[in-house]
């Protein structure tokens, strides 16, 4: 085994120059979460890469957002198989590039979705070269790349093709952005985002103000309503983030908007949550007003289960075995695709790609050594899965 390793240390190293430059390529192709055309060009350069390593990929549409890229390799191997997931979108808006192009500075790699998450994307395909080079034919390896994750594939079924796909895997690596302190994920918060548009009357604040219905005030009896719903204990958070009502000082408002976000860390506070929320905005706490519920962007909680702590002190063991350093265990209030992948029963660890910070600013960097060490761990990891605990 550590022969295997050393000829897929060496190999990687051998490839270096080559796999900065498909980094920089893949990052200087711009995919704004909101540009399908954009996801769709890099998904279309990534179905080429994958595909000559023998993956069978598919570009699977799911509009109106960008598509998921999904793939296999050892479609016939007798074992379930070891999925490799991500999202191929960024929160950068499309000429962003031109400001900021990949580079690397004193280690780190800079430019839009450097970090999050076409670093893991990289990580992904040369774990798969080097897995090749060696001859690895235990079990198939599948890709599942979502084209819309960073608006939580609002409006479109990635999430459900997603859990589809991988429903048949021994265990998942979830690409995310790596912790710079080398731990590793193992559950997040999921999120509701969610508006309620208040419609009551205006009228004079002074000559007429028995006729005004007062939107705003109908929205101070909702969030201290809305306020109830938090549960720190069970994980359950909801914030009332922005309040927009009222023109001038003197006019009773006739509308009232409030955008909230909740998280939890168990699915089932999210029904829970949904029921309470409807609730409280069919109510009318001052006679005459209306409140509409707009839902814009919802993703399920990535639980803490007993195989993926199993599957994350596998990991931890074959880090610190083959000198890929110790690996402490997170829970992230951000959410992922990991929780589509634990709720069809696969365990999945997340936060699986580059080391960095600065997600979703103009900071946002890469350390690139880890980029590397990254892909030397999942492959040593997939080599000896079979040792684990999920033989």
């Amino acid at each position: 085994m550590e022969n295997l390793l050393k000829d897929i240390n060496n190999f990687i190293y051998s490839q270096k120059d080559e796999i900065l430059s498909f980094w920089e390529e893949l990052v200087n192709i711009e995919s704004f979460t909101k540009d399908p055309e954009g996801v769709e060009n890099v998904a279309k350069f990534l179905k080429e890469a994958f595909a000559k390593e023998g993956m069978k990929c598919e570009i699977v549409p799911t509009s109106p957002n960008g598509p998921t890229l999904t793939g296999i390799i050892g479609e016939n191997r007798n074992k379930k198989p070891i999925v490799f997931s991500g999202h191929m979108d960024t929160v950068f808006k499309t000429g962003t590039i031109n400001e900021r192009p990949f580079k690397i500075v004193d280690g780190k790699a800079y430019g839009p979705g450097v970090l999050d998450m076409k670093a893991g994307i990289v990580i992904a395909l040369y774990a798969i070269k080097a897995l090749n080079h060696i001859g690895y034919n235990d079990r198939p390896i599948k890709i599942a790349f979502c084209g819309d994750e960073e608006q939580g594939h609002f409006m479109s079924d990635a999430g459900n093709v997603l859990s589809e796909y991988v429903k048949d895997a021994l265990c998942c690596f979830n690409m995310e952005t790596g912790l710079v302190d080398n731990s590793i994920c193992i559950g997040r918060k999921g999120r509701i985002g969610c508006d309620m548009e208040i419609i009551g009357a205006s009228s004079h604040a002074g000559n007429d103000f028995a006729s005004g219905v007062n939107a705003v005030e109908e929205a101070a009896f909702k969030i201290l309503e809305l306020r109830k719903l938090t549960d720190i204990e069970n994980g359950t958070t909801c914030a009332t983030t922005v309040v927009n009502g009222g023109k001038i000082v003197n006019s009773i408002p006739n509308k009232c908007k409030l955008s909230l976000d909740l998280r939890f860390e168990k699915v089932s506070e999210v029904y829970k949550i949904k029921d309470q929320i409807k609730n409280i905005a069919s109510k009318s706490y001052i006679e005459g007003t209306t409140t509409s519920l707009i839902l814009n962007g919802e993703m399920m909680p990535y639980e803490t289960t007993d195989d993926v702590l199993k599957l994350y002190n596998f990991v931890k063991y074959i880090s610190n075995k083959f000198g890929f350093g110790d690996m402490e265990s997170k829970v992230l209030g951000g959410s992922s695709d990991a929780s589509y992948i634990t709720i069809v029963g696969v365990p999945t660890l997340c936060s699986c790609g580059v080391l960095g910070e600065w997600n979703h600013t103009e900071k946002e960097y890469a350390i690139v050594d880890t980029l590397f060490d990254r892909i030397n761990l999942w492959s040593a990891v997939i080599l000896n899965i079979d040792e684990g605990v999920f033989k």
